[in-house]
């Protein structure tokens, strides 16, 4: 839910339409408060922060720690640009997951009653890693293809090295922001597609799937009542995939043409607000060039 930013501290906490929410940058976003800042607390975070990186970025990177050596001198030895991207990609991967074992280690050891302070040698060289991975995630892109995701690369490091209520509050900034990349996308949708006969009528399918997917977005899945949000959410997405344009009885070749081209561009915006509410940060270039497409497409023959 969204509120003009400048009525409202960032930070805000009240109850919104029967949940906690805390607002940000005009969204008013579910609230969750963050644990104890003790290790054992950042190892469940950073391991499933890294869970959650792989699972939204391209495939074939999540190199094991122990292959770190042999992912490095791939990258350093590799001249070819297009595969000394991913090969960096694939070095990230290996120090992300080299960094959480380092980490998983010093909080196996703290259970067992040897306490690592920050200044050891195993913690540093666990900051170093994630650090590395943090700088190479620029080479990394997400699933689909279209574009670099470092914001989403960066987070295990940021747990690492932020006191845990500071990262809560960068999350829920990309929230805000991932938020408003679907609103952005949905509006221009709804206001194009609904603007050609064809296909009047998907304006309010786009819309609720837009609601749903910002509620996907905010809503972690230990929450009981992703049961409710998860569902609608995938119904919504169902929607949108499901309807079909009209053809006028009398169109030509090129009125078929720019109706088909009209069907792919709906489906392509209906991925990428669902990529937004995975990932949870915002895909500025993504949503740039298919509001570009969309500009586009409402300028041709209608």
């Amino acid at each position: 839910m969204s509120e003009p930013a400048e009525k409202i501290e960032n930070g805000t906490i009240r109850n919104v339409a029967d949940k906690v929410c805390v607002h940000y940058d005009g969204y008013w976003i579910r609230y969750y408060a963050p644990p104890e800042d003790t290790l054992a607390e950042k190892k469940k975070l950073i391991v499933s922060l890294t869970r959650r990186t792989f699972h939204h970025t391209e495939p074939g990177i999540n190199t094991p720690g122990e292959k770190l050596e042999l992912a490095r001198r791939a990258y350093l030895e590799e001249t070819d640009p297009a595969r000394k991207r991913v090969k960096g990609a694939m070095l990230a991967g290996a120090l992300f997951n080299r960094g959480t074992d380092i980490f998983n280690a010093i909080v196996n050891l703290g259970s067992k009653g040897v306490l690592i302070s920050t200044e050891n040698e195993l913690m540093k060289m666990c900051g170093e890693c994630l650090q590395e991975a943090l700088e190479l995630g620029k080479l990394v892109k997400h699933y689909s293809g279209e574009e670099g995701i470092d914001e989403l690369w960066g987070e295990p490091f940021k747990a690492f090295s932020m006191p845990m209520a500071t990262f809560y509050e960068s999350r829920y900034l990309k929230i805000a922001q991932a938020m408003r990349n679907i609103d952005h996308l949905a509006n221009h949708m709804s206001q194009i597609f609904e603007g050609q006969m064809p296909f009047k009528g998907v304006g309010p399918r786009v819309m609720e799937l837009a609601d749903t997917a910002k509620e996907e977005a905010e809503t972690m899945r230990s929450d009981r009542a992703i049961f409710d949000i998860w569902p609608r959410f995938v119904a919504a997405l169902e929607a949108v995939e499901a309807f079909e344009p009209r053809f006028p009885a009398n169109v030509d070749d090129a009125g078929r043409h720019h109706i088909e081209h009209g069907s792919r561009l709906l489906l392509e915006g209906k991925d990428i607000v669902a990529y937004l509410a995975g990932a949870r940060v915002p895909m500025p270039k993504t949503t740039r060039e298919y509001v570009e497409q969309l500009n586009k497409y409402a300028g041709q023959r209608a």
